[in-house]
């Protein structure tokens, strides 16, 4: 069972919301491998807080960085150098979810790339869109990146409030898999389970 990735198209993007949605609905496992400042209050925890079943094991990150900088400058604040042989699949016979650090082409060191990391795992792609000025640009270009490095591409996830001009325009020069999940007013697990059981959508293969 290959992991799945989840990567956004930039920062604040939805990649945490998305992760737990997905965890929920698959009670899947889920993996920071590279955990940037917020160590008080880290992405792992966010989704831990908002899951509801008893299946998923919350593994714990490789790096725990303490600034909330690109991966590549907070490991130097830290005085370490990020090195990918030192970052391993946890074992579990779980379907994992793996959440990325910002977008597909934020450095980990000076030469490998949160792309770098993806291609390791051999891991499937859920890319995470959101609206705004410049997303379909930001968006297009992700996912030539994925196909030029032969990374498939699962489902493109639109995260917040929708709009259906650019996301027709993305879907007509992708023709990926779309997901669209709401801005959610009230963030709790509750929000979470019941938008994730209400969704039929088919995350197989």
């Amino acid at each position: 069972m290959r992991p799945l990735f989840i990567s956004g198209i930039g920062t604040e993007i939805g990649k945490t919301i998305a992760s737990a949605v997905l965890v929920e609905k698959l009670q899947a496992d889920y993996w920071k491998p590279v955990q940037s400042g917020e160590l008080e209050n880290s992405d792992s925890m966010l989704v831990e807080r908002l899951i509801s079943n008893r299946k998923t094991i919350i593994h714990p990150e490789a790096y725990r960085l303490t600034q909330p900088f690109s991966p590549h400058k907070s490991a130097a604040l830290d005085g370490i150098t990020i090195d990918l042989d030192n970052i391993h699949l946890p074992k579990t016979d779980n379907q994992l979810i793996i959440e990325g650090a910002g977008g597909l082409m934020v450095p980990l060191n000076e030469k490998d790339l949160i792309v770098d990391l993806i291609k390791k795992f051999d891991a499937e792609v859920i890319l995470v869109s959101k609206n705004y000025l410049g997303s379909i640009n930001h968006t297009l270009l992700s996912v030539e990146l994925l196909k030029k490095r032969s990374i498939p591409i699962r489902k493109l996830i639109f995260c917040g409030e929708s709009n259906p001009s650019s996301e027709d325009a993305i879907y007509s020069q992708t023709g990926l898999d779309i997901l669209r999940i709401p801005f959610f007013n009230v963030l709790n697990k509750e929000k979470i389970a019941e938008f994730a059981n209400q969704l039929s959508y088919n995350f197989n293969p």
